[in-house]
């Protein structure tokens, strides 16, 4: 069993080269009872991907492409998501633990009352995604990711950690952020600087809040009207 470290926080990875476990190839992740384990499935294009009531246990998901995504209600145990493009996604009421999403486009997706732990976002597109009531009951890491203009409401990240990834526009409101790890991202371009009290920064962040605090203020510089 690996793990995936970034200064303080450690995500526990699927475990899934173990001696003895053999994943079989399956056609859908509609499995019998609402259940699909020691699975891989990949390589597939789909109009449309809805999935309900559904657990998946130990199991890999490569390169799977859909136009339209719908997941309501899973749970989502030692799964690794690996070059997945779920376009349109609205994720909603699901527990998500000790999982990768690795290389995947998750653009524009809708996660709503989604809890994760011990979940690993690595080299992933979240660009214009909106993140309401997000959970993060145990160590999350996003590493490499691009959350460009992306929306996070009413969220729990206490337990997070961002690091080197694109948050030009992202915006924070309500939620709870205590503890969240910002460190190793440029940071001067944020929004809803308020929501994020006692996070935790590198000191020389602090005038990269200062900027982004200016731009969200509309602030005019003295200097500029004296030039006028």
């Amino acid at each position: 069993m690996g793990n995936r470290t970034i200064r303080r926080t450690s995500v526990t990875l699927p475990s899934l080269d173990e001696p003895g476990l053999y994943l079989s190839n399956v056609t859908s992740l509609e499995g019998g009872r609402g259940r699909v384990t020691d699975f891989h499935y990949g390589d597939i294009d789909l109009r449309a991907l809805e999935l309900a009531d559904t657990h998946l246990v130990s199991g890999r998901v490569t390169g799977l492409r859909t136009q339209r995504t719908r997941l309501e209600e899973l749970r989502i145990d030692s799964v690794e998501f690996t070059g997945c493009d779920l376009a349109s996604l609205h994720w909603s009421g699901s527990r998500v633990t000790r999982t990768v999403f690795r290389d995947c486009k998750l653009m524009g997706a809708m996660l709503e009352d989604v809890t994760l732990g011990d979940v690993l976002f690595d080299n992933c597109k979240l660009d214009y995604s909106t993140l309401t009531r997000v959970r993060a009951v145990g160590p999350v890491i996003f590493s490499r990711c691009s959350l460009r203009e992306a929306a996070i409401d009413a969220a729990d990240l206490s337990t997070a950690v961002f690091d080197d990834c694109d948050l030009r526009l992202t915006e924070f409101s309500g939620g709870k952020y205590r503890g969240l790890d910002l460190r190793g991202n440029d940071l001067s371009q944020l929004r809803g600087l308020a929501s994020l009290k006692q996070v935790i920064i590198d000191r020389g962040q602090t005038l990269q809040l200062a900027e982004a605090l200016s731009a969200e203020l509309d602030i005019t510089y003295g200097e500029e009207l004296d030039g006028e």
